[in-house]
Parts: C-alpha cells; sequence; structure tokens
C-alpha cells in the first residue's frame, strides 16, 4: 500500500497562488507518516482555436482524476475571480461528478487557500466557494483555528476559513511571514486530520 498523500491542487496565472502552495506542502510535508503531492490545473479560455502548447515544459503536473480519488486529504488554491473561485479549478472541478457518484472523497478533510489584488477583494467568498464543491462530496471541509497567532497579527492574508494572500494589484507584494506561516499551518492541520481519520497517529 502507497504512503498517504494529501493534494495540493491549484491555478495560478501569475505565481503568488503558487507560492502559497509551496508553503501548504512545506506543512503538510512536515508531518511524519504524509507527504504533499502538488498538482495543478490547465488554463481555459474562451478562445477555440489551438494557440498554447497543451502541456508546459515545466512546473507541477496537471492533475488527474486518480490523484483526487487516491488523496488522504485536499487542499484548494486559487485567486480570487470576482469574490469566486477562477474558471480553471472550478472546470476542472465541475468534472469530478463520478468522484461524487463514486463517494470517493466523502470523510477525508479538505482546506482552501487563495490570493487576492485587493486586501478586501474577496479572500473569504472566494474560499467560501471553494467549499461549496468539496461539501457535495462530502468531505470534511476544515479551516484556521484562532490558537495560530498569526490569524491577530496579519496585516495581509490570513483568515479563519483558509490561508490567504495579499499579492497587491500588480502582483508587487511577495507572501510575508505571517501569510506563509498561516498557510503551513493549514497544510500541518490537513495531514494530521488526515491521518487520524485513516485511522494513523497524527
Amino acid at each position: 500500500m502507497s504512503d498517504p498523500y494529501v493534494l495540493v491542487l491549484y491555478y495560478s496565472r501569475h505565481g503568488a497562488t503558487a507560492r502559497l502552495a509551496d508553503a501548504v506542502c512545506e506543512g503538510v510535508d512536515s508531518v511524519r507518516g504524509i507527504g504533499a503531492r502538488l498538482r495543478t490545473v490547465p488554463a481555459v479560455s474562451a478562445v477555440c482555436e489551438a494557440v498554447a502548447a497543451d502541456v508546459p515544459d515545466s512546473g507541477p503536473l496537471y492533475c488527474e482524476e486518480q490523484d483526487l480519488r487516491d488523496c488522504a486529504g485536499l487542499v484548494l488554491g486559487s485567486p480570487t475571480r470576482f469574490g469566486n473561485m477562477a474558471a480553471p479549478l472550478k472546470y476542472f472541478i465541475d468534472g469530478t461528478s463520478s468522484l461524487w457518484m463514486s463517494g470517493a472523497l466523502i470523510d477525508k478533510p479538505a482546506a482552501a487557500f487563495t490570493s487576492t489584488a485587493s486586501l478586501h477583494g474577496g479572500q473569504e467568498s472566494t474560499l467560501l466557494s471553494m467549499m461549496l464543491p468539496l461539501l457535495h462530496h462530502g468531505m470534511v471541509f476544515c479551516g484556521l483555528p484562532y490558537s495560530e497567532a498569526g490569524l491577530m497579527q496579519t496585516h495581509g492574508g490570513g483568515t479563519p476559513y483558509g490561508a490567504s494572500h495579499l499579492a497587491g494589484a500588480q502582483g508587487e507584494r511577495a507572501a510575508d511571514g505571517h501569510e506563509l506561516a498561516l498557510a503551513q499551518a493549514l497544510g500541518r492541520r490537513i495531514a494530521r486530520l488526515a491521518l487520524a481519520l485513516r485511522g494513523g497517529t497524527a
């Protein structure tokens, strides 16, 4: 039997959400007995003609259904799009009805993270939008508890609904220490819960 893993599945256009994904993975990997599996999704476009390579030459692999089906836990990440998750991530999730029908994700822990251009650009509503399909899948959605001191200290991102990052209008603001620490804490929490729900030690 293969080692359990937490799937960290995200979409990132300019790299801010990808940096948070790395921090979530660091948190997962700090928990003994479980590892992180980093995956992304392809962009979508209204243009019908093929104008870009199907698979990029570098970066995380595209997620496949098996990655999702076999995970012990899931952490979704997306930039905000008008207070909602980005279309590429939603498009991928919309195609997971076979997993819903089989109940493959029931009782597995899940969480979310996001990055926004502005402080009040929809961090919390985007996290909530990612929660909805996970609840339909029967997953156990988890946020960040206020035992994480960074929630009371951050001046950028970080919410009880999940990790977040204020990137700035041009993506010029790098994730700060509090934002990265909260993303790592989210990864650790999901890893521990995944082990506990599998009957392991956390």
